[in-house]
């Protein structure tokens, strides 16, 4: 099968590496619509809170368990994306919403685990992720997987300095 034929063909009917599409896809939230970098952003920030509010953690517990969250979809999001993006012939394929989760993550770090600080993190990293504001773009420019992800990783480091700032002076 020649790369032209493999472009055109659907989704549904192509090669899928099973781990690296349920990895790419956060376990299918990115195929939902519309916007699904956004189901992606909000399905992590309610993994985040059920975690928080279902184990009990405390604010140390909390950031740990981000940290841990955030190494994983990094070291796995990248070659699950590299993946997928080959797979489906597709550049950046909209599908792939593990690069939300980690920049939604990334962005959560140090909020307190209660609706607001969630849904302010969730709406700056949307924002952020959204408009690109410089270096964000560039970081599109790294090669499969890595030019996915990290992007996203720059838009939640934004989020992150926003949302810290006003954390401490309001």
């Amino acid at each position: 099968m020649n790369a032209e034929s493999s472009a055109a063909m659907p989704v549904q009917t192509m090669k899928k590496t099973k781990w690296a599409w349920a990895v790419a896809t956060f376990l299918g939230a990115g195929f939902g619509r519309p916007g699904p970098g956004t189901w992606g952003s909000v399905a992590a920030v309610l993994l985040w809170g059920a975690t928080a509010w279902k184990l009990h953690l405390s604010a140390h517990g909390l950031l740990l368990a981000l940290a841990i969250g955030i190494a994983l979809t990094l070291v796995l999001g990248v070659p699950a994306a590299t993946l997928v993006e080959r797979e489906s012939g597709r550049t950046d394929p909209s599908f792939v919403v593990i690069d939300e989760v980690a920049g939604q993550w990334i962005a959560l770090v140090g909020s307190p685990a209660d609706w607001r600080h969630g849904l302010s993190a969730l709406v700056l990293f949307r924002m952020f992720d959204i408009i690109k504001p410089f270096p964000v773009r560039r970081f599109e420019r790294l090669p499969g997987g890595w030019g996915i992800v990290f992007d996203d990783v720059a838009a939640g480091l934004y989020a992150l300095g926003v949302a810290s700032f006003l954390r401490i002076w309001l």
